[in-house]
């Protein structure tokens, strides 16, 4: 029996876990955290770090494993590349995943390859908000601007700042610094939306080519200030020529990068003029329930995809270019700090729910969501059509609502 090592073993990464065995494969899974649910379903499970680049390599050498997958997460993705790429498994190239995993190199690949990007430069943690403002005028960046980490993702740490405020930029730097890995955080330029909403979803990659575009819109919810998504939605919205000039940039920039297979994270904003901006190109699947969502929406199994590419099996039909379906989720969340009671959906909306999914019981403690990571479960939707789902989406922060005491 083959034996796959998965990286990471979250409430999201379970469905790897269980896709690796219905395909009858024995499944190794790290992860660091002692009450990580995964163990639950892996067939062997250690107790160590996925970013300990050496130590799964030592993992992976010894369970004898044909395939490795970080499934949905940024940290483990590079690890992932190195040891397949040690041991001459299945992976994209190491390089391009290092620059795809931090925020300041993949920055300065866009820009000296010719990318449209904001103005940004890396900042060290630990600079003075004095010296990050020196930065910026020297640069002459314009306001507002972002600071954010360069390593994490679920737009953790993230801040805008729109005025040269010695205070804000403080509190700014100190909050990306709680985030920070690296110890790298960028300083970049706003960019001005010509489309109202980040682009957002996944795509999948075969044999170098965008077989399977999954590309939806962000939700956001702006009484907590509209960084952090709370949903996707499809149809996107794109005007057809905005659909073409951000397909048109996936695929130039999976070429450049040489990345060959696998299912890749997007996060785009369209400018003015119609131009599209790369926020991100994960390495991974999309965290949120993404190819759930997806999968739903395409009838093709994703997470199944991730396992079977990763293991070399390129078998599996991944074409989609979409179907025109009204599809969204809804990210459960609170705005304070508190204990979790119920959820509560109204009856409007409630006949378009086929499935929730909570990651809290009644009972457990809660925090404020400002990233991904402190989302509370998901709820997915399907609709008529794309009007019923603009409808919709305009009033599902108070259709749809976590009580918290």
């Amino acid at each position: 029996m083959s034996s796959i090592l998965l990286l990471g073993g979250s409430k999201q990464q379970v469905v790897a876990i269980e896709a690796a065995k219905r395909l009858g494969y024995r499944t190794v899974l790290c992860d660091y955290l002692p009450d990580n649910p995964g163990q639950y379903f892996a067939d062997v499970f250690y107790q160590q770090s996925t970013t300990d680049k050496q130590k799964m390599l030592e993992i992976a050498q010894l369970e004898g494993v044909s395939g490795v997958l970080a499934y949905s997460s940024d940290p483990a993705a590079t690890t992932a590349a190195y040891v397949a790429e040690r041991l001459g498994l299945p992976t994209n190239p190491l390089k391009s995943v290092e620059v795809l995993s931090e925020k300041h190199l993949f920055r300065k690949y866009l820009a000296g390859h010719g990318f449209p990007c904001p103005k940004s430069v890396p900042v060290a943690v630990g600079a003075s908000a004095d010296e990050v403002l020196g930065v910026l005028l020297g640069e002459e960046m314009s306001f507002p601007v972002v600071i954010k980490p360069t390593d994490s993702s679920g737009s953790k740490g993230v801040s805008i700042i729109d005025a040269p405020d010695i205070e804000k930029f403080a509190r700014a730097l100190k909050t990306a610094a709680g985030f920070s890995r690296n110890e790298v955080l960028i300083l970049e330029e706003y960019i001005e939306y010509g489309f109202p909403r980040v682009i957002g979803g996944d795509v999948f990659v075969v044999d170098g080519e965008v077989r399977f575009w999954g590309l939806m819109s962000c939700l956001r919810d702006y009484r907590q200030g509209g960084l952090v998504p709370v949903g996707e939605r499809s149809p996107s919205g794109l005007s057809d020529i905005q659909e073409t000039r951000v397909r048109e940039q996936v695929q130039a920039l999976v070429t450049s990068l040489g990345i060959e297979f696998g299912e890749l994270n997007v996060e785009i904003i369209v400018g003015k003029d119609d131009v599209p901006y790369f926020l991100e190109l994960g390495a991974r699947a999309g965290g949120n329930m993404i190819p759930i969502q997806l999968s739903d929406l395409s009838g093709i199994d994703l997470v199944e995809a991730n396992v079977r590419y990763a293991m070399g099996d390129r078998s599996m039909p991944i074409d989609f270019c979409g179907n025109g379906l009204a599809f969204s989720t809804y990210v459960l969340h609170a705005d304070r700090a508190g204990i979790y009671r119920e959820l509560r959906v109204s009856p409007e909306i409630v006949g378009h729910v086929y499935r929730t999914v909570m990651y809290v019981e009644p009972g457990d403690a809660v925090e404020p969501f400002d990233g991904a990571n402190k989302a509370l479960g998901i709820v997915f939707l399907s609709f008529d059509d794309e009007a019923q789902l603009e409808d919709a989406c305009e009033t599902l922060g108070n259709q749809i609502a976590v009580e918290i005491d």
